[in-house]
């Protein structure tokens, strides 16, 4: 795994920005194969499998996807909304969305403060979990390859 070069404080979103880079980068170099990864689940609990979890190829997908969004910044909003949308077809759903977030916006008006260590604390719990789903998608392809040290 690659060594970070910069030291930040434990907490700080910085560092767990560039641990969860680190972690994706190293699965990606140790995942030679990423084909091997489909249709195999992530051992829940007891090594039980999760009934409709997704298998360690979606994992792995997401993950990159994750880290070219963190690496070089989000898409334009409208390219965005494009993408969410051809996702999930359901005009409800995109009615209630839009819905929320004029709320957000008269909200977050009346206090950013609150707003900002909110998402600031989803963003640092999001990433630390996705670091976690890395860490364990590597280990599970080196166990499947024997690469086990």
């Amino acid at each position: 795994m690659p060594v970070l070069t910069k030291r930040y404080p434990k907490n700080c979103l910085l560092a767990v920005v560039d641990r969860y880079l680190a972690v994706v980068c190293n699965m990606e170099q140790v995942v030679m194969i990423p084909s091997l990864l489909r249709d195999v689940q992530l051992g829940g609990h007891g090594g039980q499998a999760q009934m409709g979890a997704p298998d360690l190829y979606t994992y792995f997908t997401m993950l990159k996807t994750i880290r070219m969004d963190v690496e070089h910044g989000l898409l334009p909003r409208e390219e965005w909304q494009a993408k969410v949308v051809s996702r999930k077809a359901d005009e409800a759903g995109k009615e209630a969305a839009e819905i929320e977030e004029a709320k957000e916006e008269v909200s977050g008006e009346l206090d950013l403060e609150t707003q900002f260590h909110v998402h600031f604390s989803s963003l640092h719990r999001i990433l630390t979990h996705l670091t976690v789903k890395a860490q364990e998608v590597t280990r599970k392809y080196q166990e499947m390859t024997g690469q086990v040290l």
